[in-house]
């Protein structure tokens, strides 16, 4: 059986072999081949059917060809791919879910599609409350002016001292794994935690000692608001314009999920009336954004580049979590992680 280890810059194409080499032992007769694709280097985008994916239809054609087995996170599997390569019969996509696949392609060929669940919950999480922390008390703002030569003394000031997360109500939109994470670490600093989520368990939410509330009801109570859903037709601008104007003065809004959750419109003009306190960015509208993009000359905002599941361990254990499922595909066992099964039927 042929596997190809489709990597890149962040989940190695030896993360992939190794994993699964260590899963299925010797006794398995294994040959690999490997591609590495430039990403992050080269931003991921739209190829083909696919919106988010690295390299080309025709690069993943040639790297295919032959495989019965591919593993790879940001490699794009369209239709054309599908069609050109028969022999494939399992694709494991290390991420939260398999964006660079069309499934309804791969059902039609045959091809079980696997994916990641939570491989990245605890790198996220961490970055979250680092994104909460820097603009509640000017981490950033602070560091940028010392090594400027300016000592921000007046930071001290009552009226433009930080806040702290300890007496905080904090709302978490979406309260999946990263949420979960960064529910018990609030909590742990002393901040009372909500959560609007009308997929998650209450019998969980409520064990972990958070409050399940309604999202108006969220809205208008929380100091510090933080984003965890998926991105779907659903959730698109889950936060909009009115909510913006609804939330208590100084609030303080964090999205280190997806952009497309929050209305990045309004709030230039929020964050310079104060109604907005502070804006924690780790993902965007547009990526990377264009050099005009207003948020940039905004007071109080936060930004890095789509870093929060940049860890090794996210990458190991992501290859890891594909390498799992590769093995039971091989074994002829029921997958964990299938994202397509309506292909047992074929």
């Amino acid at each position: 059986m042929h596997v190809l280890s489709a990597g890149d810059n962040f989940v190695l194409p030896e993360l992939f072999r190794d994993a699964l080499r260590e899963r299925v032992g010797s006794q398995t007769d294994l040959t690999f081949s490997e591609v590495t694709f430039p990403w992050p280097q080269v931003p991921f985008g739209p190829v083909g059917t696919v919106q988010e994916a690295t390299g080309s239809i025709h690069e993943m054609i040639a790297a295919a060809s032959g495989a019965d087995i591919a593993v790879t996170q940001l490699a794009p599997f369209t239709k054309e791919v599908f069609d050109a390569c028969p022999s494939l019969k399992f694709v494991g996509v290390s991420r939260g879910g398999p964006v660079n696949v069309d499934l309804e392609a791969a059902t039609a060929a045959g091809v079980r599609v696997s994916f990641a669940p939570g491989r990245n919950a605890q790198a996220a999480a961490e970055f979250t409350i680092g994104l909460m922390l820097a603009a509640m008390r000017h981490i950033s703002e602070a560091d940028a002016e010392l090594k400027r030569g300016t000592w921000r003394g007046d930071y001290y000031s009552h009226d433009s001292a930080g806040t702290e997360l300890g007496g905080s109500t904090v709302g978490l939109v979406g309260y999946g794994a990263i949420g979960r994470i960064v529910a018990r670490v609030l909590i742990a600093f002393g901040a009372e935690v909500i959560t609007y989520d009308p997929y998650a368990k209450p019998a969980d939410i409520e064990s972990d000692g958070v409050g399940m509330v309604s999202l108006d009801e969220l809205v208008q109570r929380s100091n510090v608001i933080s984003l965890h859903a998926r991105l779907t037709p659903e959730t698109e601008h889950i936060i909009n314009a009115e909510r913006l104007h609804r939330m208590l003065p100084g609030t303080v809004i964090v999205n280190a999920a997806r952009g497309g959750l929050l209305d990045y419109a309004p709030l230039p003009e929020l964050l310079r009336s104060g109604h907005i306190g502070a804006l924690a960015l780790d993902v965007y509208d547009e990526e990377p954004p264009g050099p005009e993009w207003p948020l940039f000359d905004a007071p109080n905002v936060v930004l890095s580049p789509h870093l929060a599941g940049a860890s090794q361990q996210t990458a190991e254990r992501a290859a890891s979590i594909i390498a799992g499922e590769a093995a039971r595909f091989i074994a002829g066992e029921p997958l964990q992680h299938l994202a397509n099964p309506d292909v047992l039927n074929h």
